[in-house]
């Protein structure tokens, strides 16, 4: 390795570090990347992170929910320690169990449930949908409550759409002089 890659490197982690939450210890990786130690802080909520956190360890706090989209900025987040924690196994994790599932399936077995009690004890991964409190989705609205002006919409779309195509094809006929 270059003495100017290394120090290219060196700089990348030490100006990646500067964004460390204040509970958190960061250091860089050889993978670009920031490993962000949050272990054992007692931590409630997820601090502010670092866009590059690769390895994130939040093992042995007080987390018991995940907002929503979370780590969807973190587009490198590889490793993710979630043991530990009191979670609360309800439809405010459902975001949490999706993005593990998707992405780091074994992490998804440390996530054991204190609570709600139907859950208790179980990890994240094995419950269902009645056991995490009937997690689904939601219509605001019924769909009879719509009523015929949802109706009317679509035929009225549905005819443009038609009339349209008829012009197109009307075109193209008399284009090839049929």
């Amino acid at each position: 390795m270059s003495a100017f890659k290394a120090l290219f490197l060196l700089w990348a982690s030490v100006e990646a570090a500067g964004d460390c939450p204040a509970q958190c210890r960061c250091r860089g990786l050889q993978t670009m990347g920031l490993l962000v130690d949050c272990r054992g802080q007692g931590l409630a909520a997820l601090p502010a992170l670092p866009a590059h956190t690769r390895h994130l360890l939040l093992a042995n706090n007080s987390l018991r929910s995940v907002p929503p989209g979370a780590f969807d900025l973190l587009t490198g987040l590889r490793r993710l320690d979630l043991a530990g924690n009191p979670w609360h196994c309800d439809c405010s994790l459902a975001y949490l169990r999706l993005w593990l599932e998707d992405r780091d399936p074994e992490a998804l077995a440390q996530v054991r449930c204190a609570t709600p009690e139907a859950a208790s004890l179980h990890p994240l991964g094995q419950l269902t949908g009645s056991q995490m409190g009937g997690c689904g989705w939601r219509l605001g609205t019924s769909w009879d409550s719509a009523g015929i002006w949802r109706d009317v919409a679509l035929v009225a779309v549905a005819t443009v759409a038609l009339a349209l195509l008829a012009g197109v094809l009307r075109a193209s006929a008399e284009a090839l002089g049929l």
